[in-house]
């Protein structure tokens, strides 16, 4: 099978290439502009393409209208055949969406509209990265807009011209190659650099938000899982069904001392995901749990 990653040098994306690769049957090929991706995320069993996804696509398109004209370059050339798309490219996270609102939208929305179109022309199907923020309301930020935009954009595309398309709503997503820095970084990811460092641990608000945190061996198993079946704009939860506060995370790491900041803008109070429709539609269910996996980067740092 010919599969398309776009977002494939990120956090969630290359793990989820490293997955795919381990079939000898599948080929794969990504596309990247390594804004958040890094180039170290790379797979040499991949085939990558560091480009803009609306780029591309948008002269995969240009060409595709004049078909009798066609002239691929080589990395267009390469997006010939795809059967699979899973499409994770994003500007994520909800912080960096209310200084770059028109970058989020552009990338989010437009980059979807381009993918689902390719999607259509090529006769692929479409797995979708959706996020859980649509449970906290799609107008408290741009970004959680932009994710809910893009499943309306693959539902409509379903609906009207029959594509092939799903939706994979996100929890918390944590595990190798998350950010532990910078206004792209996890919660978990910048607890254990300040834990490495022993830095106090960063705290928003009193701490007793709550989300349901899921490993990302565990979204990237769902995602293959959904993509073996049909859909019509069908959406899916990929989380635990288990929630814990931020306090309760920042107690896991043994001895640290917390420092409580300023609740941030934007961000949903809880997160719990109903997996019963995902579990039961599809053969996934999360293996990993949290509190192991932080007892497991402590005994190793």
């Amino acid at each position: 099978m010919k599969i398309l990653v776009t977002g494939g040098c990120g956090f969630i994306g290359s793990n989820l290439v490293d997955i795919l690769v381990e079939d000898e049957n599948n080929e794969v090929v990504v596309i990247d502009n390594l804004v958040t991706g890094k180039k170290e995320n790379i797979n040499d069993k991949a085939t990558y393409i560091f480009e803009d996804i609306r780029e591309i696509l948008k002269r995969v398109q240009v060409q595709s209208l004049h078909r009798a004209n066609r002239e691929f370059n080589d990395n267009e050339t390469l997006l010939e055949g795809v059967e699979v798309i899973y499409h994770l490219a994003a500007l994520a996270r909800i912080q960096p969406s209310f200084d770059t609102p028109h970058e989020t939208l552009d990338i989010n929305t437009n980059g979807t509209v381009l993918v689902c179109e390719y999607a259509r022309n090529v006769g692929a199907k479409v797995v979708y990265a959706g996020s859980s923020s649509y449970y906290g309301g799609v107008y408290l930020n741009p970004y959680s807009f932009s994710k809910w935009q893009g499943e309306e954009i693959c539902q409509m595309y379903s609906k009207v011209y029959g594509l092939n398309t799903s939706i994979a709503r996100f929890f918390n997503v944590y595990g190798p190659r998350h950010l532990c820095e910078g206004v792209y970084a996890t919660v978990v990811g910048i607890f254990e650099k300040q834990y490495k460092f022993f830095e106090a641990l960063s705290v928003t608000g009193n701490g007793e938000q709550r989300r349901d945190f899921t490993h990302v061996s565990d979204i990237c198993n769902g995602l293959i899982a959904i993509s073996k079946n049909d859909y019509d704009g069908k959406i899916f939860n990929l989380g635990t069904g288990r929630n814990y506060s931020i306090n309760q995370l920042a107690k896991m790491f043994r001895g640290s001392d917390i420092d409580y900041i300023p609740q941030r803008p934007g961000e949903a109070w809880e997160t719990l995901a109903d997996i019963s429709n995902t579990t039961k539609e599809t053969d996934w269910k999360p293996r990993y749990n949290l509190e192991e996996y932080v007892k497991d980067f402590i005994r190793n740092n």
